[in-house]
């Protein structure tokens, strides 16, 4: 089996609501996204030699993860907290993307990992990285 990869990257801001450490504070990471998309058999309309050529992957990954979250603030929209800060956010005409769950790295990972997928992407996995030396991989 072929894999190929591509790692897009944006600036965001959370926090970690109810976390212990310093993470419930809100702060900022360039994150870094690794998207695999597995090789057999290519995509239709892909050449037999090609899981997916590289530039239109980069396109949907800039559609799909880096226009709505470059610059936002990620918010967990179970958060009395996020949410509060979010409206306060919208409110000044800034950027937020709501998501259903904490915005780690982890769950990050599996997020974007079903958004690609449903984008009808042969996703093998999806690794997000919010520091130089820190990954989390989402691979079912």
């Amino acid at each position: 089996m072929l894999t190929v990869s591509k790692t897009v990257s944006f600036d965001a801001a959370h926090l970690l609501t109810g976390h212990a450490g310093q993470c419930r504070n809100l702060h900022g990471h360039t994150y870094r996204v690794t998207v695999t998309l597995r090789g057999a058999p290519p995509l239709p309309g892909q050449p037999g030699d090609m899981v997916m050529d590289f530039k239109e992957l980069k396109a949907v990954l800039r559609e799909e993860i880096v226009a709505p979250c470059d610059h936002a603030f990620l918010c967990d929209e179970r958060s009395e907290v996020e949410r509060d800060i979010a409206a306060t956010l919208r409110r000044h005409g800034l950027r937020v993307y709501a998501l259903p769950h904490r915005s780690t790295s982890e769950c990050l990972a599996e997020h974007f990992f079903g958004k690609l997928r449903a984008r009808g992407l042969p996703v093998a996995s999806v690794s997000v990285s919010e520091t130089p030396d820190s990954l989390a991989t989402y691979a079912p």
